[in-house]
């Protein structure tokens, strides 16, 4: 990938969040009709309803700077996809909630690196309304990694005592 200019790794970025987002609405519904423990699966459900208000505002992003809407593969989310799929055909019950809890931090740390990196790079673009809003969307990711990492916390708490 040869990118020429700041501008450039901004709209590269900001396709490679949009194809993520996408791909997460579906993956949050499988996490949330996977999942057994209660709370934990409502917060799947929550926050691909969330998610789906963040592709919105990703659109608006892209209308706003504009350019068009446009998705570009990420490897990194199709991986933790992969490798959820796999686990979650050789495993159920208990080891399949934390196990998914678990995919919920991992996607939720790689959502909060990537629009932490894009609202920087807003900024320095000269994109501060842009930035402003991806901000938004980056407090919306720190507080679902809270919860997910509570609801593990709980979960586990639950487990040990039996």
């Amino acid at each position: 990938m040869t990118t020429d200019s700041m501008d450039e790794l901004f709209v590269e970025g900001l396709q490679e969040l949009y194809y993520a987002e996408q791909q997460l609405v579906d993956a949050l519904e499988t996490l949330a009709d996977q999942t057994d423990d209660e709370a934990a699966s409502q917060g799947f459900s929550e926050h691909r309803d969330e998610t789906r208000e963040q592709i919105e505002r990703l659109e608006q992003v892209f209308e706003q700077i504009g350019e068009e809407a446009q998705t570009k593969q990420e490897q990194v989310i199709d991986a933790l996809i992969d490798e959820h799929e796999q686990f979650a055909q050789e495993n159920d019950g208990d080891v399949l909630d934390r196990y998914n809890m678990g995919v919920g931090q991992k996607t939720e740390h790689y959502e909060i690196a990537a629009y932490g990196n894009l609202t920087s790079l807003a900024q320095k673009t000269g994109h501060d309304d842009v930035a402003d809003t991806l901000a938004e969307t980056l407090r919306e990711e720190q507080d679902a990694l809270e919860e997910v990492t509570e609801a593990s916390e709980q979960f586990d708490q639950e487990e040990v005592a039996g």
